[in-house]
């Protein structure tokens, strides 16, 4: 049986823990559904000091003025599952967090929810953004949906699509779709509110996968086309980054453009004020890019520092 709608704002719990889930935090405050809780992954040791930080999501709940965050080290443990249980929260609201458990998950009164950055059934996973880029698509969204026990395909709230530049990176496509995904989230939380939250079927003869993305992913095949390669360079800029090696080195490459050029594959044909390599059709201007260990370099500021000549080859 559906629980009646609410006459009040509802009880919100929310779960989530990297930069992208912060929207949809500030969001929900803005608009008088402040949740009672935080849920979010522990602190950890982050950066060349390895000095404990905590999650983007406990910053942000902390500046919202959020007392009660809950930082489990096991979503699974009956302990986290009892303490939800305790919070007595109307609905989750699940953004950018781990896989929780049914025994988590069903103590939402009107419905435990996800928010997944592609039009799923499409890019279910765990690199929709970075999986869409690389495959080239021209359209991607958001989709909310009611948690179940398979990961990503619950039952559909609502989808929002848009459009893809032709030369816009992950990084670039993860704020787009956070920002996107901030509205999409207040707007589902309206509708299980007030009992209007529709329930569409996924259609798994339609899904497709996103898996993670591992270090042997990012590797440039130099045989491949110009196009191919420049869409995988974007979906995987900045991080991880697409990589090469020169004279021994790891270098990431994060901007790209496809060119004019022929030559065997991998060698280097225009290093003067711009950085171009030929691939197994045309050529990919390099416009960025990361020696390992160096920072981040517009191609004119590293050809002046690195010896790299027409001929060259990027292995």
């Amino acid at each position: 049986m559906t629980a009646p709608a609410l006459t009040d704002a509802p009880r919100v719990l929310f779960m989530g823990t990297p930069a992208f889930a912060v929207p949809s935090l500030q969001v929900l405050c803005e608009n008088g559904f402040t949740p009672a809780a935080i849920v979010t992954g522990p602190d950890r040791r982050r950066g060349r000091g390895r000095r404990s930080a905590p999650t983007a999501i406990r910053t942000a709940a902390h500046d919202l003025g959020i007392g009660r965050v809950l930082q489990p080290e096991d979503v699974k443990d009956a302990d986290f599952a009892r303490e939800v249980c305790r919070l007595a929260c109307d609905i989750q609201v699940v953004v950018a967090f781990r896989i929780l458990p049914r025994a988590v998950f069903r103590e939402a009164r009107l419905g435990a929810f996800n928010l997944h950055a592609s039009l799923l059934p499409r890019y279910r996973g765990a690199a929709p953004i970075n999986r869409a880029l690389m495959a080239g698509e021209q359209t991607t969204g958001v989709t909310t949906f009611f948690l179940a026990e398979r990961v990503d395909t619950g039952n559909m709230i609502l989808q929002w699509s848009t459009h893809i530049d032709a030369n816009e990176t992950a990084g670039e496509l993860h704020d787009r779709l956070s920002r996107l995904g901030a509205r999409a989230v207040l707007e589902t939380v309206r509708r299980i509110a007030s009992d209007r939250a529709g329930r569409v079927l996924q259609n798994p003869a339609a899904a497709t996968a996103a898996p993670k993305i591992f270090r042997h992913d990012c590797r440039i095949n130099w045989h491949l086309s110009a196009q191919v390669l420049h869409n995988h360079c974007r979906g995987l800029s900045p991080r991880p980054g697409a990589w090469t090696m020169w004279q021994g080195r790891l270098v990431k490459v994060l901007n790209t453009r496809v060119c004019e050029g022929t030559g065997e594959p991998g060698t280097v044909v225009a290093a003067d004020t711009r950085l171009a390599v030929a691939c197994g059709a045309a050529a990919l201007e390099i416009r960025e890019l990361q020696l390992q260990g160096k920072r981040r370099l517009p191609a004119g500021a590293f050809l002046r520092g690195h010896p790299i000549t027409p001929g060259d080859r990027l292995e």
